[in-house]
């Protein structure tokens, strides 16, 4: 019996509650992973299971006393975690019910909300780019950027070119940092973001370039630099960054990332052109 037969009887034994487990663990691993993207969660998830590893150890050498130790310390180790883990959860909770109710309620709404943010926000950085004014603007997505809210200011204030403008202003109390935008709100300004150690970056990067490329590699956050030396605009998605932007091709990429609507539409356009380009190969070759 081969590989692929143990498979198909294997998923022929299965009920329907199978399928619905698999789904339900599914799902809460997709929502609480996030929650491990900080180094401190890291740090704590890695101890628990070098602990889980170690009791496991001691439990075949029949090391009886260590496990003992080891295994209490578990128990009380899962109640230390959802102690640490408190606004994390609490958060993710609020986050869940509240992406909920955007979704199925005012879905629509934020689309056109976001198309005046990133409208606004391309015209201060054509601005900001012919006056060489330094900016860092990030744009929250799935990934939660609470943390970063803590280096900064708290502003939650609405989003419009003069506002930006004047947050970087080079005399301004806030300009130095990155200003983090959440559901088309300015969260907070003057945050202090992880810096990228990739060798890909060219040298002549400052730290605000940096800066923008180590948050889009750990989120999925879009991150928006103009060059305070140079005046280029550069955008930085998942550690890629893409350099010397017009504002109209910056407006075109942040509606690609931003609105799920013009990500459908730019599909629909490629599946068309696919699907042109294998229609013309088949009248050619029946020619």
């Amino acid at each position: 019996m081969n590989v692929v037969e143990m498979i198909i009887q294997q998923f022929s034994r299965m009920q329907w509650t199978d399928y619905l487990d698999i789904i339900a663990v599914a799902y809460l691993l997709y929502i609480f992973l996030p929650l491990l993207r900080s180094s401190g969660s890291l740090r704590i998830v890695g101890v628990i299971l070098g602990i889980m590893v170690v009791t496991w150890i001691t439990d075949i050498l029949e090391m009886h006393a260590l496990n003992f130790i080891l295994t209490q310390l578990l128990a009380v180790g899962l109640i230390a975690v959802v102690v640490l883990f408190q606004p994390e959860i609490r958060r993710m909770l609020a986050h869940l019910g509240s992406v909920r109710l955007k979704r199925f309620l005012g879905a629509e709404k934020q689309e056109q909300e976001m198309f005046s943010v990133i409208s606004q926000t391309v015209s201060a950085c054509e601005h900001m780019s012919r006056e060489r004014v330094g900016a860092l603007i990030v744009f929250e997505r799935d990934s939660h950027l609470d943390e970063y809210f803590k280096t900064g200011t708290v502003i939650d204030g609405k989003l419009s070119d003069p506002m930006i403008r004047n947050l970087f202003f080079p005399k301004a109390a806030l300009h130095d940092g990155a200003i983090i935008v959440k559901d088309g709100r300015i969260a907070a300004a003057a945050c202090v973001l992880p810096l990228s150690n990739s060798s890909r970056l060219s040298a002549d990067l400052g730290t605000r370039h940096r800066a923008g490329v180590g948050l889009s590699e750990i989120t999925d956050a879009v991150v928006v630099i103009v060059s305070e030396e140079t005046g280029a605009i550069s955008v930085a998605v998942g550690g890629i960054l893409k350099r010397y932007l017009a504002p109209q091709t910056l407006e075109k990429l942040l509606r690609h990332e931003l609105c799920k609507s013009e990500t459908k539409e730019d599909e629909g356009i490629v599946v068309k052109l696919r699907q042109k380009l294998q229609k013309k190969g088949k009248e050619d070759g029946k020619k």
